[in-house]
């Protein structure tokens, strides 16, 4: 393989064929999935960090999602105040739009480095003995497509990697819905809001003002008011995308190779497993703090209790001295 991945991919073939050495009087004839699967934890949990940074920005854009809708209903009309108080608003959360997106994009080097290293035929020139290994009779370079039908051994391990590949990728994207801010709808006009009374009282207002002035106050509300359809459309796309481009890869596994697919599959389950240990986590950490509001006002309310009793009983004590 050339190019600048070649190298990484080299280093990376390497390794994984010093696992199945290894793995080989454990694992015997599956020495070779043992080693796909476990070289494929080994980078994910290398790039943990990354991921779980991803997911603490999704959470983060998640639970700002109602104050941004407040800020764009409050200042629909005025961009540059709207740009102003969400940028106070990310600086006072400590974090940003891209919070989620560059540490994603920071692990495709690694994840693109894992998926050509089982898809290439050849690395560093020579064949790729990866491949040569098989699951039940079946290469691990053999693709689906290749198959001799659907009752063969073949088709039905790729039905079957298939299959489980599709529960799982339903399983994550349903997942990724709970971390994924929800698409803040557009605010309507202004005056689409009004009364007709008030619509009609600013329509003979407008008719009164300058003709220079009625050009450039036109132009400014044109280019401040948001696009309700554009916002509908924007919403509805990333509706779509959330939806589909999970089972993208159910695709992606349908041309590859056999140990491209069970990659993908190791990948996708831990993908999986992080997310809901994430959410989980964030929900124990939630009901804590909920528990903890709680107390205090219970406390705070017992401290009220004893300083009202206190002053009573001052007020008492101090009208048997006066008597």
């Amino acid at each position: 393989m050339s190019g600048f991945l070649g190298v990484p991919v080299g280093a990376a073939y390497y390794l994984v064929s010093a696992l199945v050495h290894l793995l080989t009087p454990v694992a015997g004839g599956l020495a070779a999935i043992a080693a796909i699967v476990l070289f494929t934890a080994l980078v994910r949990l290398l790039i943990a960090p990354l991921s779980l940074r991803a997911l603490r920005g999704q959470a983060a854009m998640a639970r700002l999602a109602p104050q941004i809708q407040a800020l764009q209903k409050r200042y629909g009309r005025q961009p540059e105040r709207f740009q102003r108080e969400l940028t106070t608003l990310y600086k006072r959360e400590g974090t940003s739009p891209f919070a989620s997106f560059l540490p994603l994009l920071a692990q495709w080097p690694f994840l693109s480095v894992t998926y050509l290293l089982f898809r290439s035929g050849t690395v560093n020139g020579a064949s790729n003995q990866l491949l040569s290994d098989g699951l039940f009779g079946v290469p691990l370079g053999a693709h689906w497509l290749s198959g001799a039908g659907l009752l063969s051994v073949h088709d039905a391990i790729f039905l079957a990697v298939f299959a489980v590949l599709a529960v799982l990728c339903w399983a994550s994207a349903r997942l990724a819905r709970r971390t994924v801010p929800a698409a803040v709808p557009a605010v309507a006009p202004a005056a689409a809001r009004q009364p007709a009374a008030r619509q009609s009282a600013g329509l003979k207002s407008t008719t009164r003002q300058s003709a220079a002035r009625q050009p450039a106050a036109r132009r400014s509300a044109a280019g401040a008011r948001p696009d309700p359809a554009e916002a509908l459309a924007n919403s509805k796309t990333a509706g779509v995308l959330t939806r589909v481009l999970p089972y993208l890869t159910v695709v992606f596994a349908a041309f590859a190779p056999l140990a491209a697919a069970i990659y993908l599959l190791t990948t996708v389950a831990w993908t999986l497993g992080e997310r809901g240990l994430f959410l989980r986590r964030t929900a124990g950490d939630r009901q804590a703090d909920g528990q903890q509001v709680q107390a205090g006002r219970g406390e705070g309310r017992k401290t009220s209790k004893r300083d009202s009793a206190r002053t009573d009983d001052d007020a008492r004590q101090e009208s048997l001295h006066r008597a």
